[in-house]
């Protein structure tokens, strides 16, 4: 990935996709045909801690953007980072979807969001229950961010 790429997608309000400009069909490996009206998590990474996508449904539930650092999924297996921005779009004043829009991140964030994302794994896999499982590892993170008295923004942000 590049500097001045920039990897666009729409979806619904479930999350299917229904737009792809021609960067994300690229880095994804799927044919555009084969991603539109596919859940977006066609691409999720399993190295991505679950909890990670629960804080980001809640940004977005309460009406705000999400800013992140994601390892995505190719068709081929192979995987690609990016800075992500999410946001809820709205058409006449009623939610009709997300977009999101993609950039290359640091190499300090990838090495830094790397150890943490294993660290949330391995955490979620202690525990037998699905909610139980991101319920710790989301402690997990969120204890990290008040030992460093920053909030989550400001961590991405500080290493982005």
């Amino acid at each position: 990935m590049e500097e001045n790429d920039f990897i666009v997608s729409r979806t619904d309000v479930k999350g299917r996709i229904s737009y792809g400009n021609e960067i994300f069909i690229r880095f994804s490996g799927f044919e555009e045909e084969d991603l539109i009206g596919q859940p977006h998590n066609i691409i999720r990474h399993p190295d991505m801690p679950r909890a990670v996508y629960r804080f980001m449904w809640q940004r977005l539930q309460a009406k705000q953007e999400f800013f992140g650092i994601v390892k995505n999924l190719c068709k081929s297996g192979a995987y690609y980072w990016t800075f992500a921005s999410v946001k809820p779009s709205y058409q006449e004043g009623e939610l009709n979807g997300y977009y999101s829009i993609r950039r290359k991140p640091s190499a300090e964030i990838v090495r830094t969001m790397t150890a943490l994302y294993k660290q949330m794994i391995e955490e979620e896999a202690r525990h037998s229950s699905s909610k139980a499982s991101m319920d710790a590892s989301f402690k997990l993170l969120t204890d990290l961010l008040a030992k460093q008295d920053i909030s989550y923004d400001e961590f991405v942000y500080t290493h982005a």
